[in-house]
């Protein structure tokens, strides 16, 4: 894969369970292609820097996907204390859906943002139509972190297929990657089934997703979405910049 990668005109590779391959990061020198990786917790990014990774995406708990327990708003300044002085460039994830709350990360100190679940909800993300439509009416009590889908936690949208796998009874999620060969083929027959018409595979239609999806109100372009980013990032700066005039 990183093969595959490195034999196109890639500006950014990203390792996002563990540590990156030391294949990756010698690589990534050779090409002149910043090595990113995802953590969730500061023991996490004290073993990428000494791995050599030139960007961290620091990812709190209400992170769409694989994540951790803590919280950007804690999780940003704990990470930026550690990593102080390294040269590493930081960049603030989880819940991030607006340009304000871009604006509120970068005045804890990241020097940017990285964002994952305010683009499901376009017309260009992989997502099926019924999946977006849930997306609109969920609020951000709707998600639910679970081994349901790959065998590690990872925050998704709450369905019937969650729910099924944590009723009483249930079996154990499998590890790493047995789970996925489990659900990943149920989950696609029910996103097919569901685009027909079947309402009970529509209760099972799930994906991941952020608690940030409570803050999705209707489905946009996904160039619109950067419009409304460099606004509302615009209008904070400028509330900010007020309160120290």
């Amino acid at each position: 894969m990183l093969d595959v990668a490195f034999r196109h005109p890639i500006r950014l590779i990203a390792n996002a369970l563990g540590v990156p391959p030391p294949a990756m990061i010698a690589l990534g020198k050779q090409h002149g292609v910043p090595v990113a990786a995802l953590v969730g917790a500061k023991e996490h990014a004290l073993r990428q820097i000494a791995a050599g990774v030139d960007i961290l995406v620091v990812q709190g708990g209400e992170a769409g996907g694989h994540c951790g327990e803590v919280s950007t708003m804690v999780l940003v300044p704990e990470v930026l204390r550690a990593v102080e002085g390294s040269g590493v460039a930081v960049l603030a994830a989880g819940g991030i859906m607006t340009g304000e709350q871009m604006a509120g990360a970068m005045a804890m100190g990241a020097d940017g943002v990285w964002t994952g679940s305010v683009w499901l909800a376009t017309p260009e993300s992989e997502c099926s139509d019924v999946f977006r439509d849930k997306m609109v009416a969920a609020t951000s009590r709707d998600t639910v972190r679970s081994k349901a889908r790959t065998g590690k936690p990872s925050r998704q949208l709450r369905s019937a297929w969650t729910e099924a796998w944590s009723a009483a009874g249930a079996p154990e999620a499998l590890p790493m990657p047995y789970q996925s060969l489990i659900s990943e083929p149920a989950i696609r027959a029910c996103d097919r089934a569901a685009e027909k018409g079947d309402p009970a595979a529509r209760e099972m239609v799930t994906y991941f997703v952020g608690q940030g999806v409570g803050l999705i109100d209707q489905v946009r372009p996904a160039g619109q979405v950067v419009q409304d980013f460099k606004e509302g990032f615009a209008r904070s700066m400028e509330r900010m910049i007020g309160l120290v005039e």
